[in-house]
Protein backbone atom coordinates (compact mmCIF):
# COMPACT_ATOMS: atom_id res chain seq x y z
CA UNK A 1 0.00 0.00 0.00
CA UNK A 2 3.11 2.24 0.54
CA UNK A 3 3.94 2.83 -2.85
CA UNK A 4 0.36 3.04 -3.65
CA UNK A 5 0.08 6.05 -1.45
CA UNK A 6 3.52 7.35 -2.25
CA UNK A 7 2.69 7.65 -5.68
CA UNK A 8 -0.69 9.01 -5.49
CA UNK A 9 0.14 11.57 -2.88
CA UNK A 10 3.38 13.00 -5.92
CA UNK A 11 0.09 12.99 -8.73
CA UNK A 12 -2.29 14.35 -6.54
CA UNK A 13 0.07 16.86 -5.18
CA UNK A 14 1.17 17.57 -9.04
CA UNK A 15 -2.16 18.27 -9.85
CA UNK A 16 -3.69 19.97 -6.81
CA UNK A 17 -0.49 22.36 -7.30
CA UNK A 18 -1.76 23.31 -10.53
CA UNK A 19 -5.68 23.40 -9.80
CA UNK A 20 -5.29 25.69 -7.07
CA UNK A 21 -2.44 27.71 -8.45
CA UNK A 22 -4.60 28.22 -11.17
CA UNK A 23 -8.01 29.15 -9.31
CA UNK A 24 -5.65 31.48 -7.47
CA UNK A 25 -4.85 33.08 -10.76
CA UNK A 26 -7.28 33.26 -12.78
CA UNK A 27 -9.32 34.68 -9.74
CA UNK A 28 -6.91 37.20 -9.56
CA UNK A 29 -7.14 37.87 -13.74
CA UNK A 30 -10.90 38.20 -13.09
CA UNK A 31 -10.88 40.54 -10.58
CA UNK A 32 -8.69 42.64 -13.18
CA UNK A 33 -10.58 42.05 -15.62
CA UNK A 34 -14.45 41.86 -13.90
CA UNK A 35 -15.95 44.99 -12.09
CA UNK A 36 -17.20 43.71 -8.23
CA UNK A 37 -21.06 44.03 -9.49
CA UNK A 38 -20.19 40.88 -12.87
CA UNK A 39 -18.07 38.84 -10.52
CA UNK A 40 -20.72 39.37 -7.64
CA UNK A 41 -23.53 38.17 -10.48
CA UNK A 42 -21.24 35.03 -10.71
CA UNK A 43 -20.59 34.69 -7.19
CA UNK A 44 -24.55 34.38 -6.52
CA UNK A 45 -24.87 31.78 -9.65
CA UNK A 46 -21.94 29.73 -8.43
CA UNK A 47 -23.07 29.43 -4.82
CA UNK A 48 -25.75 27.52 -5.52
CA UNK A 49 -24.01 25.87 -8.67
CA UNK A 50 -21.64 23.91 -5.97
CA UNK A 51 -24.48 21.45 -5.05
CA UNK A 52 -23.46 19.82 -8.56
CA UNK A 53 -20.80 17.89 -6.57
CA UNK A 54 -23.87 16.77 -4.35
CA UNK A 55 -26.39 15.68 -6.74
CA UNK A 56 -24.31 14.61 -9.41
CA UNK A 57 -24.29 10.90 -8.07
CA UNK A 58 -26.10 11.39 -4.59
CA UNK A 59 -22.52 9.79 -3.15
CA UNK A 60 -22.85 6.15 -4.62
CA UNK A 61 -19.56 7.02 -5.87
CA UNK A 62 -18.24 7.25 -2.33
CA UNK A 63 -20.10 3.68 -1.30
CA UNK A 64 -18.03 2.07 -4.51
CA UNK A 65 -15.16 3.39 -2.88
CA UNK A 66 -15.51 1.83 0.02
CA UNK A 67 -16.83 -1.39 -0.63
CA UNK A 68 -14.80 -4.14 -0.23
CA UNK A 69 -15.87 -6.12 -3.09
CA UNK A 70 -17.85 -4.87 -6.40
CA UNK A 71 -20.46 -6.16 -8.97
CA UNK A 72 -20.91 -5.19 -12.46
CA UNK A 73 -24.38 -4.66 -11.30
CA UNK A 74 -23.49 -2.56 -8.45
CA UNK A 75 -21.12 -0.46 -11.12
CA UNK A 76 -24.16 -0.04 -14.20
CA UNK A 77 -27.04 0.60 -11.41
CA UNK A 78 -24.70 3.85 -9.92
CA UNK A 79 -24.22 4.53 -13.76
CA UNK A 80 -28.13 4.64 -14.16
CA UNK A 81 -29.03 6.61 -11.20
CA UNK A 82 -26.32 8.98 -11.40
CA UNK A 83 -26.92 9.88 -14.86
CA UNK A 84 -31.24 9.89 -13.99
CA UNK A 85 -30.07 12.49 -11.14
CA UNK A 86 -27.98 14.24 -13.22
CA UNK A 87 -30.60 14.94 -15.89
CA UNK A 88 -33.20 15.76 -13.16
CA UNK A 89 -31.52 18.27 -11.82
CA UNK A 90 -30.03 20.15 -14.68
CA UNK A 91 -33.67 20.42 -15.85
CA UNK A 92 -34.35 21.22 -12.18
CA UNK A 93 -32.23 23.73 -12.15
CA UNK A 94 -33.04 25.55 -15.64
CA UNK A 95 -36.51 25.37 -14.07
CA UNK A 96 -35.43 27.29 -11.20
CA UNK A 97 -33.55 29.72 -12.71
CA UNK A 98 -36.33 32.47 -12.78
CA UNK A 99 -37.26 32.58 -9.18
CA UNK A 100 -33.59 32.09 -8.20
CA UNK A 101 -33.54 35.75 -10.06
CA UNK A 102 -36.29 36.75 -8.26
CA UNK A 103 -35.20 36.05 -5.19
CA UNK A 104 -31.99 38.00 -5.88
CA UNK A 105 -33.87 40.92 -7.49
CA UNK A 106 -31.63 40.62 -10.62
CA UNK A 107 -32.87 39.46 -13.90
CA UNK A 108 -29.08 38.53 -15.17
CA UNK A 109 -29.04 36.00 -12.77
CA UNK A 110 -31.85 33.69 -14.88
CA UNK A 111 -29.47 32.72 -18.03
CA UNK A 112 -26.66 32.55 -16.08
CA UNK A 113 -27.78 29.62 -13.49
CA UNK A 114 -29.85 27.92 -16.52
CA UNK A 115 -26.37 27.59 -18.37
CA UNK A 116 -24.56 26.38 -15.12
CA UNK A 117 -27.52 23.62 -14.53
CA UNK A 118 -25.44 21.61 -16.97
CA UNK A 119 -23.02 21.00 -14.73
CA UNK A 120 -25.33 18.56 -12.91
CA UNK A 121 -25.17 16.31 -15.83
CA UNK A 122 -21.80 16.95 -17.49
CA UNK A 123 -20.70 15.89 -13.73
CA UNK A 124 -22.66 12.88 -13.37
CA UNK A 125 -21.52 11.47 -16.86
CA UNK A 126 -18.38 10.67 -15.70
CA UNK A 127 -18.97 10.07 -11.80
CA UNK A 128 -18.79 6.25 -11.80
CA UNK A 129 -15.66 6.09 -13.76
CA UNK A 130 -13.86 8.80 -11.37
CA UNK A 131 -15.26 5.96 -8.27
CA UNK A 132 -13.71 3.61 -9.82
CA UNK A 133 -10.29 5.51 -10.86
CA UNK A 134 -10.27 6.22 -6.95
CA UNK A 135 -10.76 2.69 -6.07
CA UNK A 136 -7.87 1.31 -7.80
CA UNK A 137 -5.83 4.19 -6.72
CA UNK A 138 -5.21 5.03 -10.15
CA UNK A 139 -4.07 8.93 -9.36
CA UNK A 140 -1.78 9.34 -11.83
CA UNK A 141 -4.45 9.38 -14.77
CA UNK A 142 -7.34 10.94 -12.81
CA UNK A 143 -4.64 14.08 -12.16
CA UNK A 144 -3.59 14.21 -15.41
CA UNK A 145 -6.89 14.29 -16.68
CA UNK A 146 -7.64 17.30 -13.81
CA UNK A 147 -4.77 19.25 -14.95
CA UNK A 148 -5.77 19.14 -18.39
CA UNK A 149 -9.48 20.27 -17.28
CA UNK A 150 -8.67 22.78 -14.98
CA UNK A 151 -6.08 24.61 -17.35
CA UNK A 152 -9.05 24.27 -20.69
CA UNK A 153 -11.30 25.74 -18.11
CA UNK A 154 -8.64 28.62 -17.36
CA UNK A 155 -8.11 29.36 -20.85
CA UNK A 156 -11.73 29.76 -21.49
CA UNK A 157 -12.55 31.88 -18.37
CA UNK A 158 -9.96 34.20 -19.45
CA UNK A 159 -10.46 34.59 -22.91
CA UNK A 160 -14.09 35.41 -22.52
CA UNK A 161 -12.79 37.78 -19.55
CA UNK A 162 -10.88 39.69 -22.01
CA UNK A 163 -14.04 39.61 -24.66
CA UNK A 164 -15.84 41.40 -22.27
CA UNK A 165 -18.08 38.40 -21.45
CA UNK A 166 -18.24 40.00 -17.62
CA UNK A 167 -19.82 37.13 -15.72
CA UNK A 168 -20.41 34.98 -17.96
CA UNK A 169 -16.48 34.37 -18.36
CA UNK A 170 -16.93 32.50 -14.55
CA UNK A 171 -19.84 30.38 -15.86
CA UNK A 172 -17.62 29.08 -19.16
CA UNK A 173 -14.73 28.87 -16.98
CA UNK A 174 -16.71 26.31 -14.93
CA UNK A 175 -18.91 24.49 -17.74
CA UNK A 176 -15.69 24.28 -19.30
CA UNK A 177 -13.63 22.46 -16.75
CA UNK A 178 -16.75 19.85 -16.25
CA UNK A 179 -17.28 19.02 -19.49
CA UNK A 180 -13.34 18.49 -20.00
CA UNK A 181 -12.95 16.40 -16.94
CA UNK A 182 -16.00 13.94 -17.60
CA UNK A 183 -15.17 13.54 -21.57
CA UNK A 184 -11.40 12.58 -20.52
CA UNK A 185 -12.32 9.78 -17.43
CA UNK A 186 -13.68 7.92 -20.18
CA UNK A 187 -10.93 7.74 -22.61
CA UNK A 188 -8.58 6.53 -19.31
CA UNK A 189 -11.32 3.63 -18.29
CA UNK A 190 -12.19 0.31 -20.05
CA UNK A 191 -15.36 0.30 -18.15
CA UNK A 192 -18.45 0.95 -19.71
CA UNK A 193 -21.88 0.42 -18.00
CA UNK A 194 -24.66 -1.95 -19.41
CA UNK A 195 -27.94 -1.79 -19.76
CA UNK A 196 -28.85 -3.01 -16.54
CA UNK A 197 -30.16 -1.70 -13.24
CA UNK A 198 -30.59 -3.56 -9.89
CA UNK A 199 -32.62 -2.70 -7.06
CA UNK A 200 -30.65 -4.71 -4.70
CA UNK A 201 -27.49 -3.15 -5.37
CA UNK A 202 -29.54 0.37 -5.30
CA UNK A 203 -30.40 -0.37 -1.55
CA UNK A 204 -27.07 -2.07 -0.35
CA UNK A 205 -24.62 0.62 -1.59
CA UNK A 206 -27.36 3.44 -0.80
CA UNK A 207 -27.12 2.62 3.09
CA UNK A 208 -23.98 3.83 3.05
CA UNK A 209 -24.41 6.52 0.81
CA UNK A 210 -27.59 8.32 1.97
CA UNK A 211 -25.77 9.14 5.50
CA UNK A 212 -22.77 10.58 2.86
CA UNK A 213 -25.03 11.83 0.96
CA UNK A 214 -27.09 14.00 3.77
CA UNK A 215 -23.45 14.80 5.07
CA UNK A 216 -22.27 16.58 1.57
CA UNK A 217 -25.81 18.36 1.16
CA UNK A 218 -25.33 20.06 4.82
CA UNK A 219 -21.91 20.99 3.85
CA UNK A 220 -22.03 22.90 0.53
CA UNK A 221 -25.95 23.84 1.38
CA UNK A 222 -23.57 25.36 4.58
CA UNK A 223 -20.50 26.45 1.92
CA UNK A 224 -23.59 28.34 -0.12
CA UNK A 225 -25.59 29.97 2.53
CA UNK A 226 -23.06 32.70 3.26
CA UNK A 227 -23.02 33.96 -0.34
CA UNK A 228 -26.53 33.60 -0.96
CA UNK A 229 -27.61 35.58 2.15
CA UNK A 230 -25.16 38.27 1.16
CA UNK A 231 -26.56 38.31 -2.21
CA UNK A 232 -30.37 38.31 -1.47
CA UNK A 233 -29.91 41.27 1.13
CA UNK A 234 -26.40 42.95 0.55
CA UNK A 235 -26.59 43.02 -3.43
CA UNK A 236 -24.26 42.00 -6.44
CA UNK A 237 -21.63 44.25 -5.41
CA UNK A 238 -20.80 42.79 -2.14
CA UNK A 239 -21.26 39.34 -3.60
CA UNK A 240 -18.32 39.86 -5.83
CA UNK A 241 -16.21 41.47 -2.73
CA UNK A 242 -16.65 38.85 -0.27
CA UNK A 243 -16.63 35.72 -3.31
CA UNK A 244 -12.83 37.45 -4.14
CA UNK A 245 -12.14 36.73 -0.45
CA UNK A 246 -13.15 33.11 -0.26
CA UNK A 247 -12.01 32.17 -3.79
CA UNK A 248 -8.43 33.40 -3.22
CA UNK A 249 -8.34 32.65 0.25
CA UNK A 250 -10.92 30.14 1.88
CA UNK A 251 -11.46 27.98 -0.87
CA UNK A 252 -7.70 27.06 -2.11
CA UNK A 253 -6.17 26.40 1.40
CA UNK A 254 -9.22 24.76 3.30
CA UNK A 255 -8.96 22.85 0.53
CA UNK A 256 -5.37 22.46 0.14
CA UNK A 257 -5.44 18.31 1.92
CA UNK A 258 -7.17 17.72 -1.08
CA UNK A 259 -4.64 15.31 -2.69
CA UNK A 260 -4.20 13.39 0.75
CA UNK A 261 -7.73 13.51 1.38
CA UNK A 262 -8.67 11.71 -1.87
CA UNK A 263 -5.49 9.09 -1.86
CA UNK A 264 -6.17 8.38 1.69
CA UNK A 265 -9.50 7.58 1.80
CA UNK A 266 -9.25 4.13 0.04
CA UNK A 267 -6.26 3.70 1.99
CA UNK A 268 -8.39 4.28 4.76
CA UNK A 269 -11.15 1.96 3.65
CA UNK A 270 -8.54 -0.84 3.54
CA UNK A 271 -6.53 0.03 6.91
CA UNK A 272 -10.08 0.40 8.94
CA UNK A 273 -9.74 -2.68 11.10
CA UNK A 274 -6.17 -1.26 12.46
CA UNK A 275 -7.60 2.19 13.86
CA UNK A 276 -3.83 2.46 15.61
CA UNK A 277 -1.70 2.63 11.98
CA UNK A 278 -5.01 4.84 10.44
CA UNK A 279 -4.53 7.34 14.07
CA UNK A 280 -1.01 7.41 13.34
CA UNK A 281 -1.18 8.47 9.82
CA UNK A 282 -3.67 10.99 10.47
CA UNK A 283 -1.45 13.12 13.07
CA UNK A 284 1.27 13.29 10.90
CA UNK A 285 -0.59 14.08 7.92
CA UNK A 286 -2.15 16.94 9.37
CA UNK A 287 1.33 18.25 10.62
CA UNK A 288 2.18 18.56 7.25
CA UNK A 289 -0.75 20.04 6.39
CA UNK A 290 -0.37 22.34 9.51
CA UNK A 291 3.92 22.88 7.99
CA UNK A 292 2.28 24.59 5.03
CA UNK A 293 -0.53 26.20 5.66
CA UNK A 294 -0.13 27.58 9.29
CA UNK A 295 2.87 29.97 7.55
CA UNK A 296 0.89 31.15 4.33
CA UNK A 297 -2.01 32.01 5.96
CA UNK A 298 -0.77 33.81 8.95
CA UNK A 299 1.36 35.41 6.60
CA UNK A 300 -1.65 36.43 4.72
CA UNK A 301 -3.48 38.02 7.85
CA UNK A 302 -0.18 40.11 8.22
CA UNK A 303 -0.29 41.30 4.27
CA UNK A 304 -3.10 41.71 3.27
CA UNK A 305 -3.19 45.38 2.49
CA UNK A 306 -0.23 44.91 0.30
CA UNK A 307 -1.73 41.79 -1.54
CA UNK A 308 -4.78 43.33 -2.14
CA UNK A 309 -3.49 46.73 -3.48
CA UNK A 310 -1.03 45.23 -5.49
CA UNK A 311 -2.17 41.90 -6.70
CA UNK A 312 -6.08 42.53 -6.97
CA UNK A 313 -6.18 46.39 -6.95
CA UNK A 314 -7.50 49.17 -4.97
CA UNK A 315 -10.95 48.61 -6.38
CA UNK A 316 -10.97 45.39 -4.03
CA UNK A 317 -9.78 47.47 -0.76
CA UNK A 318 -12.51 46.68 1.10
CA UNK A 319 -11.95 42.99 0.53
CA UNK A 320 -9.04 43.22 3.14
CA UNK A 321 -10.71 42.51 6.49
CA UNK A 322 -12.60 39.78 4.63
CA UNK A 323 -9.15 38.27 3.20
CA UNK A 324 -7.82 38.39 6.84
CA UNK A 325 -11.15 36.74 8.70
CA UNK A 326 -11.35 34.14 5.91
CA UNK A 327 -7.56 33.23 5.96
CA UNK A 328 -7.95 32.43 9.85
CA UNK A 329 -11.54 30.37 8.62
CA UNK A 330 -9.03 28.75 6.16
CA UNK A 331 -6.57 27.76 9.19
CA UNK A 332 -8.85 26.00 10.72
CA UNK A 333 -10.57 24.22 8.42
CA UNK A 334 -7.54 23.38 6.47
CA UNK A 335 -6.39 20.62 9.49
CA UNK A 336 -9.60 19.28 9.82
CA UNK A 337 -10.51 18.09 5.79
CA UNK A 338 -9.40 14.39 6.41
CA UNK A 339 -12.32 14.10 9.57
CA UNK A 340 -14.72 12.69 7.21
CA UNK A 341 -12.96 10.75 5.05
CA UNK A 342 -11.61 8.89 8.11
CA UNK A 343 -15.26 8.41 9.43
CA UNK A 344 -16.53 7.47 6.15
CA UNK A 345 -13.70 5.01 5.78
CA UNK A 346 -14.40 3.27 9.63
CA UNK A 347 -18.00 2.98 8.46
CA UNK A 348 -19.42 5.98 10.73
CA UNK A 349 -20.97 8.14 8.29
CA UNK A 350 -23.81 8.63 10.32
CA UNK A 351 -21.57 10.29 13.01
CA UNK A 352 -20.15 13.18 10.58
CA UNK A 353 -23.89 13.57 9.71
CA UNK A 354 -24.75 14.31 12.86
CA UNK A 355 -21.99 16.49 13.54
CA UNK A 356 -23.04 18.24 10.07
CA UNK A 357 -26.77 18.87 11.36
CA UNK A 358 -25.01 20.84 14.16
CA UNK A 359 -22.51 22.32 12.22
CA UNK A 360 -25.00 23.75 9.35
CA UNK A 361 -27.66 25.12 12.16
CA UNK A 362 -24.51 27.33 13.67
CA UNK A 363 -23.57 28.20 10.69
CA UNK A 364 -26.71 29.40 8.90
CA UNK A 365 -27.56 31.15 12.40
CA UNK A 366 -24.39 33.21 12.53
CA UNK A 367 -24.54 34.55 9.37
CA UNK A 368 -28.26 36.13 9.83
CA UNK A 369 -26.79 37.39 12.68
CA UNK A 370 -23.74 38.95 10.79
CA UNK A 371 -25.75 40.34 8.47
CA UNK A 372 -26.40 43.34 10.63
CA UNK A 373 -22.54 44.03 9.82
CA UNK A 374 -22.22 43.50 6.66
CA UNK A 375 -20.00 41.11 4.96
CA UNK A 376 -17.06 42.05 7.73
CA UNK A 377 -19.68 40.35 10.02
CA UNK A 378 -20.39 37.45 7.84
CA UNK A 379 -17.16 36.77 8.27
CA UNK A 380 -16.57 37.23 11.30
CA UNK A 381 -19.78 35.15 12.26
CA UNK A 382 -18.15 32.27 10.02
CA UNK A 383 -14.51 32.49 12.04
CA UNK A 384 -16.56 32.57 15.42
CA UNK A 385 -18.30 29.45 14.61
CA UNK A 386 -15.14 27.66 13.02
CA UNK A 387 -13.14 28.08 16.54
CA UNK A 388 -16.04 26.35 18.22
CA UNK A 389 -16.78 23.19 15.84
CA UNK A 390 -13.74 22.84 13.80
CA UNK A 391 -12.02 21.64 17.40
CA UNK A 392 -14.95 19.60 18.16
CA UNK A 393 -14.40 17.50 14.50
CA UNK A 394 -11.12 17.00 15.51
CA UNK A 395 -12.40 15.45 18.74
CA UNK A 396 -15.13 13.33 17.29
CA UNK A 397 -12.28 11.85 15.06
CA UNK A 398 -9.79 11.42 17.60
CA UNK A 399 -12.23 8.87 19.45
CA UNK A 400 -13.63 7.35 16.45
CA UNK A 401 -9.48 6.22 16.03
CA UNK A 402 -9.65 5.48 19.94
CA UNK A 403 -6.81 7.95 20.41
CA UNK A 404 -6.44 11.73 22.38
CA UNK A 405 -6.85 15.12 20.74
CA UNK A 406 -3.55 15.91 23.22
CA UNK A 407 -1.94 14.01 21.12
CA UNK A 408 -2.60 15.87 17.61
CA UNK A 409 -1.77 19.50 19.56
CA UNK A 410 1.44 17.78 20.85
CA UNK A 411 1.76 16.72 17.24
CA UNK A 412 1.26 19.86 15.58
CA UNK A 413 3.52 22.14 18.36
CA UNK A 414 6.29 22.42 16.93
CA UNK A 415 5.04 23.87 13.61
CA UNK A 416 2.34 26.20 15.44
CA UNK A 417 5.34 27.83 17.37
CA UNK A 418 6.94 28.15 14.48
CA UNK A 419 4.37 29.85 12.44
CA UNK A 420 3.61 32.16 15.23
CA UNK A 421 7.45 33.69 15.58
CA UNK A 422 7.26 33.99 11.53
CA UNK A 423 3.79 36.04 11.57
CA UNK A 424 5.38 38.46 14.46
CA UNK A 425 8.72 38.96 12.69
CA UNK A 426 7.07 40.03 9.52
CA UNK A 427 4.59 41.71 11.11
CA UNK A 428 7.04 43.59 12.99
CA UNK A 429 8.82 44.48 9.45
CA UNK A 430 6.11 45.46 7.83
CA UNK A 431 5.25 48.26 9.78
CA UNK A 432 9.29 49.12 9.58
CA UNK A 433 8.77 49.00 5.96
CA UNK A 434 5.79 51.64 6.28
CA UNK A 435 7.48 53.77 8.44
CA UNK A 436 10.24 54.53 5.85
CA UNK A 437 7.62 54.69 3.30
CA UNK A 438 8.97 51.28 1.06
CA UNK A 439 6.49 50.93 -1.94
CA UNK A 440 3.43 48.43 -1.50
CA UNK A 441 5.05 46.20 -4.64
CA UNK A 442 8.66 45.92 -2.92
CA UNK A 443 6.99 45.61 0.62
CA UNK A 444 5.10 42.66 -0.39
CA UNK A 445 7.80 41.08 -1.97
CA UNK A 446 10.20 41.40 0.58
CA UNK A 447 8.01 40.67 3.60
CA UNK A 448 7.19 36.74 1.64
CA UNK A 449 10.78 36.55 0.93
CA UNK A 450 11.23 37.67 4.83
CA UNK A 451 8.53 35.09 5.95
CA UNK A 452 10.34 32.22 3.85
CA UNK A 453 13.64 33.22 5.77
CA UNK A 454 12.54 32.81 8.63
CA UNK A 455 10.52 30.11 8.65
CA UNK A 456 11.81 27.43 7.40
CA UNK A 457 15.06 27.03 9.85
CA UNK A 458 12.68 27.77 12.78
CA UNK A 459 10.25 25.11 11.36
CA UNK A 460 13.57 22.68 11.09
CA UNK A 461 14.46 23.32 14.66
CA UNK A 462 10.88 23.57 16.40
CA UNK A 463 9.26 20.54 14.71
CA UNK A 464 11.55 18.50 13.49
CA UNK A 465 9.06 15.28 13.08
CA UNK A 466 7.87 17.43 10.07
CA UNK A 467 11.13 17.61 8.43
CA UNK A 468 11.27 13.70 9.10
CA UNK A 469 8.22 13.36 7.34
CA UNK A 470 9.06 15.00 4.11
CA UNK A 471 11.99 13.73 3.88
CA UNK A 472 10.63 10.44 4.34
CA UNK A 473 8.00 11.15 1.40
CA UNK A 474 10.94 12.05 -0.34
CA UNK A 475 13.01 9.37 0.02
CA UNK A 476 9.89 6.32 0.17
CA UNK A 477 8.71 8.12 -3.32
CA UNK A 478 11.95 7.24 -4.78
CA UNK A 479 12.20 3.83 -4.29
CA UNK A 480 8.81 3.61 -4.04
CA UNK A 481 7.86 -0.51 -4.35
CA UNK A 482 5.05 -2.16 -6.19
CA UNK A 483 1.98 -2.07 -3.66
CA UNK A 484 2.20 -5.20 -2.76
CA UNK A 485 5.68 -5.08 -1.87
CA UNK A 486 5.42 -3.49 1.19
CA UNK A 487 2.12 -3.43 3.54
CA UNK A 488 3.34 -1.04 6.07
CA UNK A 489 2.35 2.65 4.95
Amino acid sequence: MRGSVVRGLVWKGASQTVYQVSRIVVAVVLARLLTPHDYGLAGMVMVVGLFALVFSDLALGAALVQRTRLTDDDRSTVFWASLGAGAFFTVAGIALSGPLASFYGESEVKPLFAALSLSFILTSIGSVQTALLTREMAFRKLELRQIAATLCGAIVGISLAFGGAGAWAIIGQQLTAVAVGSALVWTLTDWRPVFRFSMDSLRSLGGFSGNVFGQRLLYYASRSADGILIGRFLGPTAVGVYAVAYNIILIPFSQIAGPIQQVMFPAFARMQDDRERVAAVWVRTMRLIAAVTMPALLGMIVVAPDFVSVVLGDKWASAVPVIRILAFVALLQSLQTMNADILQALDKAGTMLRFMVVWFIANLTAFVIGLQWGIVGVAAAYAVVAAVLEPANAWLTARALGTSLLRVVRGLAGVVQAALAMAVVVALARQAALAVSMSAPLRLAGLVALGFVVYLPLCAWRSPEARADITGLIRRRRSAAPPAADPQL
